[in-house]
């Protein structure tokens, strides 16, 4: 489902330098891992480049055989909207619209509506356990239920990649819980595969697999 292979990354400047080279991964529908590493080392950038927000020097990243290097810029906003699921350690709610509505954001950009879209966004929030918040306002909503929010909002349009990065640096440890088990709930439980970018251990251990991002590409933990 995702393939990337022999990735390379570097900045120029006058202070050239690689950020990373030879990175690959294979993942398949319903595969949900963690790449951990040390700080600076390069794993947001590593997301950015699955997105197809940045662009390798070398090397490939394929979405369902479709090759990222090969589309502009207009057609990878299309493929992120259709194919891929953002969750970030900022909720990035937007404040002055509904909690259904964020939900449905969406799938107003994909051009769904109506019945459908309502539908979708009401299963969502029972799945995330927010059934009757979404008349309500983001600022009614505590730091964990926010994250839940944007949690469906990743998850409403079906996509078939999900991207996290640090999903609970702003949260107390049994909100942080709740997120990483929902998470990995909603990820196993759909047609999609996810990767998890964190420092944290605990939030690493609940993916199937543990992979350490280092200058020299990836390796298990």
């Amino acid at each position: 489902m995702l393939s990337i292979h022999a990735l390379t990354k570097s900045y120029a400047g006058p202070r050239p330098r690689t950020v990373f080279s030879d990175v690959s991964l294979e993942l398949a529908t319903g595969d949900y891992v963690a790449v951990m590493g040390e700080s600076g080392i390069g794993k947001s950038t590593l997301l950015n480049l699955v997105a197809g927000l940045d662009r390798a020097d070398s090397g490939s990243i394929q979405l369902d055989g479709t090759e990222l290097g090969t589309l502009d810029d207009d057609a990878l906003t299309v493929l992120r909207r259709s194919r891929m699921g953002f969750v970030f350690q900022a909720f990035h709610i937007l404040p002055y619209l509904t909690v259904a509505q964020n939900i449905a954001l969406p799938l107003s950009l994909l051009g769904v509506g109506g019945d459908a879209a309502e539908t979708r966004v009401a299963a969502m929030l029972a799945d995330v356990g927010l059934a009757d918040r979404g008349a309500g306002m983001p600022r009614e909503l505590s730091g964990g239920e926010l994250q839940r929010v944007a949690i469906a909002r990743a998850l409403v349009h079906r996509p078939r990649l999900v991207l996290v990065d640090e999903p609970t640096g702003n949260l107390d440890p049994e909100s942080a819980q709740q997120v990483l088990r929902l998470l990995r709930e909603r990820i196993k439980g759909s047609e999609t595969a996810g990767i998890l970018v964190t420092h944290s251990r605990v939030a690493a251990g609940t993916t199937d697999r543990i992979l350490v991002l280092t200058r020299d590409g990836l390796r298990d933990a």
